[in-house]
């Protein structure tokens, strides 16, 4: 165990540096590397336009890629934990339906626009973060009073898919009625984006997902005793009904800020624990939570990097880069799931 901390959170943290340090160098402008430098340095450039690109374009993204794939890999691998389900994702308890059901709304009937107690009024990409994350609250709020309600995870489970389902069933319903205009800025929202973030919102964003952060780490000793099964965590002293609130509250903060302002990320939550578990070899939490964020990280900054295809200006949509991440991982970890350590 020493061993492979020693080998993996070195080697997990060059890889993050290098993949941010290729956003900021690689996109679909060409700027030369030491003009990329010299600007993150406060030095002159040639080019105004290149230090507009470096730091309020290709800084601000990687930072926001940075957090939204750690904040989605950690809340994955919490709810893994707590349904005991390898399939489990950050989309499973119907939260992102609820962000995407916020954002319906504003896009698809109120016109990208809204008026708050008839004295706020927000348009554009303000209106959207804003229903998306009081989309994902609602919906959280939910679960939370369900989860009072039963005491079996997997029912839990059975519901927030349930809600999930609901919320789709009103968007298509919104789709149905609304003009090709409107659903096409939809369509294109879904597809997800990490650029969506400037400097001015960049703030409000990295306090909430570090906050998220901060508290599934504080989760982990909980996490490992769950492992073992709710009754034996009880044993143990865990307030099991407690845990599971804080776990949903967690995992509802770090995936309702990340769809609120990046749009519902695919694959990234669902996979990347399972990458972890591969390469770690432990399903300890200690050890997994920590190497699950950084990498990640490090997936959501390689996507990021490879939606800019080689030779044009096009940049392609963050899910439809995700899958081919993330969908080899799930099909290995379906047809290896007995070799691979979960549970135990």
């Amino acid at each position: 165990m020493i061993c492979r901390k020693t080998f993996f959170y070195p080697a997990s943290a060059c890889i993050l540096i290098a993949l941010f340090a290729a956003n900021l160098i690689y996109g679909a402008a060409s700027i030369p590397l030491g003009e990329v430098v010299n600007i993150l340095f406060g030095g002159e450039t040639e080019k105004v336009a290149w230090q507009h690109i470096v730091l309020q374009s290709r800084f601000p993204q990687a930072i926001t890629a940075l957090l939204a794939g750690a904040s989605l890999a950690a809340s994955g691998l919490l709810l893994q934990t707590l349904f005991k389900n390898p399939l489990a994702g950050p989309s499973i308890l119907g939260i992102s339906d609820g962000a995407n059901l916020g954002v319906a709304l504003v896009m698809l009937f109120f016109g990208n626009s809204f008026q708050l107690f008839a004295t706020y009024s927000f348009s554009g990409s303000i209106a959207i973060t804003i229903a998306a994350f009081a989309g994902a609250c609602i919906l959280l709020v939910i679960i939370i009073y369900f989860s009072g309600k039963v005491t079996n995870a997997v029912m839990l489970l059975i519901i927030g898919i349930m809600t999930g389902y609901l919320a789709s069933s009103v968007i298509s319903i919104l789709n149905y009625y609304s003009s090709a205009d409107r659903v096409h800025a939809y369509v294109m929202w879904g597809m997800g984006d990490f650029s969506g973030v400037s400097n001015e919102r960049l703030p409000f964003f990295m306090i909430c997902s570090s906050a998220g952060l901060f508290i599934s780490l504080l989760l982990i000793k909980p996490l490992n005793a769950l492992l073992l099964g709710e009754m034996y965590a009880a044993n143990l002293g865990i307030k099991v009904k407690r845990i599971r609130i804080i776990i949903l509250l967690c995992t509802g903060l770090l995936t309702a800020t990340t769809t609120a302002f990046c749009g519902p990320i695919s694959f990234i939550g669902l996979a990347v624990p399972h990458i972890a578990r591969l390469l770690s070899g432990s399903s300890n939490h200690t050890m997994l939570l920590p190497v699950t964020i950084l990498f990640g990280a490090c997936v959501a900054l390689l996507c990021n990097l490879l939606t800019t295809f080689p030779g044009t200006n096009s940049i392609l949509p963050l899910n439809a880069i995700t899958p081919i991440v993330g969908a080899p991982i799930i099909i290995y970890v379906i047809i290896n799931r007995k070799n691979i350590l979960y549970f135990n």
